[in-house]
């Protein structure tokens, strides 16, 4: 998780300037599946540069955060200052059982060693009846960004890896019930991506390249994404998250 963290400190300032909000039609959705209200406790798991902790902050929930990325959470704390945001691992969450009425974790998952002991976490920390909830993006086929994915890994005689389980019809559904969790809703979620012209489209394709990578790789992710363009200028990509909202058990 070290090297993990390391990896994305490097390029939190670029990640939440180009990618920070667009997560936000899922935040959305999932807020209002769990139904999340003023004065609720909330936890968010791989919480990043804070973009959903001010989002829930706002709306009155009483927000914690955690991250394996110091960088990431320097970030947080400065956009939602006095919350309780650490540095840490969904693997072992430093807060004691039954600390929060829902516990989530977007685009986060994917990255444990564990996801199902990563779940049990969650749910540890989770109120017996609270809601539990995990977003991440879909398969690929549903994805645009897939398509420039695939053209950059064939300029470097690689594949892009296949889809992990959680991505799949169903994948989040399982591990929520291998989890004891009782399912409250699940869906997938547009999550439409717009860079304003070739240095935006190129920087968050390839972020955490340096410069002679983004040079290198400009005119693929360019050629790549020309049936995306869109009519006004820019790019506009069109993706897809899936979600699931369980319910706690009330014993334990």
């Amino acid at each position: 998780m070290e090297d993990a963290g390391e990896a994305w400190s490097a390029v939190a300032l670029e990640w939440s300037e180009l990618w920070g909000g667009f997560a936000d039609p899922v935040r959305n959705a999932i807020t209002l599946a769990a139904g999340i209200r003023p004065g609720m406790r909330v936890l968010d798991v791989g919480c990043g540069s804070g973009e959903y902790l001010a989002m829930l902050a706002s709306a009155g929930a009483a927000v914690a955060g955690i991250d394996p990325a110091p960088g990431m959470i320097e970030l947080a704390r400065a956009r939602v200052s006095g919350a309780d945001i650490r540095v840490g691992a969904v693997e072992s969450l430093p807060w004691p059982d039954a600390s929060f009425d829902a516990v989530t974790a977007v685009n986060c998952l994917q990255f444990a060693d564990d996801p199902d002991a990563a779940l049990a976490e969650m749910t540890r920390v989770t109120v017996p009846g609270g809601c539990v909830v995990v977003a991440n993006w879909a398969d690929a086929a549903h994805n645009d960004i897939h398509v420039l994915e695939q053209a950059v890994a064939a300029s470097f005689d690689e594949e892009v890896p296949p889809d992990d389980e959680l991505r799949v019809p169903g994948g989040l559904e399982d591990l929520f019930s291998r989890g004891g969790l009782a399912l409250v809703a699940s869906g997938t979620v547009a999550a439409p991506w717009v860079a304003l012209d070739e240095n935006t489209l190129v920087r968050g394709v390839l972020l955490g390249e340096d410069d002679d990578g983004l040079a290198a790789g400009a005119a693929t992710v360019i050629h790549a994404a020309n049936p995306f363009r869109a009519p006004g200028g820019g790019y506009r990509l069109v993706n897809a998250f899936r979600y699931a909202v369980g319910r706690a058990p009330m014993a334990r």
